[in-house]
């Protein structure tokens, strides 16, 4: 008699959050943006991922030029290692092991996990995100929207109606034609 008391009020329980728990969930103000066309529609982000192409680009080439040299060193010596004395293959080896540290250590300075690419992006891209993040909470904030959602990060989703779709709110809000 006990059990059968305990399993109708879970069921009651149960009831009462389904219905109730769908009614607050309709009430919920949902908007999604699609982060990329907005990034890619403000010209500011589009000037700072040129500097970091650019910069990446003259880093990559300091390296190439620096893994040449390296080449050639250890080509060189391959031609003249049956010339050399112990002591000036071992000279030799040093080198070349020392040149091939270097590259290794330019890759890391550059392009390391905390590399000059990754500070220079925080230092140019963070501030356009955070202007971004400002504009949707003050047009959430506006139109009363609850949660907002970015589309182009959800591989859930499967349909969203244009009228849901705030991305054009946002870049009017940031000045962006």
């Amino acid at each position: 008699m006990k059990k059968a008391f305990v399993h109708k009020s879970y069921i009651v329980l149960i009831s009462f959050v389904l219905c109730f728990g769908t009614t607050f969930a309709k009430d919920q103000q949902v908007a999604y943006i699609d982060m990329q066309y907005i990034l890619k529609n403000l010209p500011q982000y589009e000037q700072a991922n040129e500097q970091l192409t650019m910069l990446s680009k003259r880093w990559q080439k300091e390296i190439d030029a620096a893994q040449q040299e390296a080449r050639v060193m250890a080509t060189n010596y391959q031609t003249e290692q049956i010339f050399l004395s112990d002591a000036m293959r071992r000279e030799h080896e040093e080198a070349i092991v020392k040149k091939e540290q270097e590259v290794l250590e330019l890759k890391r300075k550059y392009f390391g996990q905390d590399g000059e690419l990754f500070k220079k992006r925080e230092a140019l891209i963070k501030p356009i995100q955070d202007e971004i993040y400002n504009a949707i909470q003050d047009l959430a904030a506006e139109k009363r929207i609850e949660v907002v959602k970015d589309r182009s990060a959800d591989p859930a989703l499967i349909y969203m109606s244009s009228k849901l779709d705030i991305s054009d709110q946002v870049l009017q809000k940031l000045g962006a034609k």
